[in-house]
């Protein structure tokens, strides 16, 4: 089964960090996200890929290549004008050849898609959402489902006073290549207006309902498996103090010194107190007297001077903190 890499997005609520670079580069434990994302597809037997580009393509492109230093036949799909969630689905078509597996390349998991596949081969229906249940359903499109977990419906956002179902919706998707006959014709999209490109599609307005109204078998596969979408600021210090906690189940790229405490080779940490968990990137420069309280990530290339204090915190690619500096709770770039 070939899969699909949803990367063209903008990523408009992790700004200002994706100013300057697309969302599935945003780093978690000093490694792109959408890294994260192609490893997961290699060990479930993942391994032609292609990606939908669009915000800073070159860096996607740049980083991953051809995929093969990844372990995956990387391609890609790119789009001049967003054609929606759907849409640039259905602009990637040639690469399918049979059923397929569409994931957010922004998005962090560690699911078995192994044991979805298996699902989804298993009921003979058209498509297969991921789903997990959430205590806070106002954050997220949820999917009605019978005691078969055929899906019966959606709703967007429900206040938990009103919502049907707290199964949200992962963007986690399998389907059969017929899915392709269920899509809006040119300019047909619900969410279509005269800016919109042709060919633009939304899987939740338009195809989605398509499959409901024509009676078409599809289904929810819940799952237990950790899931973070990555969308904001909080969610990604709590993405990467998650796989520094291994509450996710991410590889971290730096030998671990000690337990709980990951650093590149070369980076002297004799003169600071550190206390876990951490992860220091290659190039880092820690200056004596600084103390560093985990969970904390430093990117490389990052710098503390003398008598520093960092807890609870991310450090982006080439931050610095001038001595006597403190940060606690966020992120800082360069």
């Amino acid at each position: 089964m070939k899969a699909m890499v949803l990367a063209a997005g903008l990523g408009t609520r992790l700004r200002p960090i994706t100013y300057s670079a697309p969302k599935p580069m945003v780093p978690v434990l000093n490694r792109p996200v959408m890294e994260h994302i192609i490893g997961l597809l290699q060990r479930h037997g993942f391994n032609q890929v292609t990606a939908n580009l669009h915000w800073f393509p070159e860096a996607i492109r740049d980083y991953f290549g051809d995929g093969s230093e990844f372990g995956v036949e990387l391609s890609y799909s790119p789009e001049e004008a967003l054609l929606g969630t759907a849409g640039g689905v259905r602009n990637a078509s040639s690469f399918f050849d049979g059923g397929f597996l569409v994931i957010s390349g922004d998005a962090l998991t560690d699911i078995d898609l192994a044991a979805m596949r298996e699902f989804h081969e298993s009921h003979g229906g058209i498509a297969t959402l991921a789903t997990r249940k959430v205590s806070d359903t106002s954050q997220f499109g949820v999917v009605i489902t019978d005691e078969d977990g055929r899906i019966q419906g959606f709703q967007e956002k429900p206040d938990p006073a009103e919502a049907l179902s707290d199964l949200a919706n992962c963007g986690i998707y399998m389907f059969n290549s017929e899915i392709f006959d269920f899509f809006p014709g040119p300019g047909e999209s619900v969410l279509a207006s005269d800016d919109d490109p042709e060919g633009f599609a939304d899987w939740a307005m338009d195809v989605f309902p398509a499959l409901l109204e024509a009676g078409e078998p599809f289904y929810s596969y819940e799952v237990e498996a950790y899931w973070n979408d990555v969308g904001t600021i909080s969610e990604l210090i709590q993405g990467c103090f998650d796989g520094l906690n291994r509450t996710v189940d991410l590889e971290i790229p730096e030998p671990e010194l000690k337990p709980g405490i990951w650093c590149a080779d070369g980076v002297d940490l004799s003169g600071a107190e550190v206390q876990g968990p951490v992860l220091i990137g290659p190039d880092c420069m820690i200056e004596a007297g600084s103390e560093i309280t985990g969970p904390v990530v430093l990117g490389r290339g990052c710098r503390l001077g003398r008598d520093v204090r960092v807890r609870e915190a991310v450090l982006l690619e080439g931050a610095e903190l001038t001595d006597g500096s403190f940060a606690v709770g966020g992120v800082l770039g360069s």
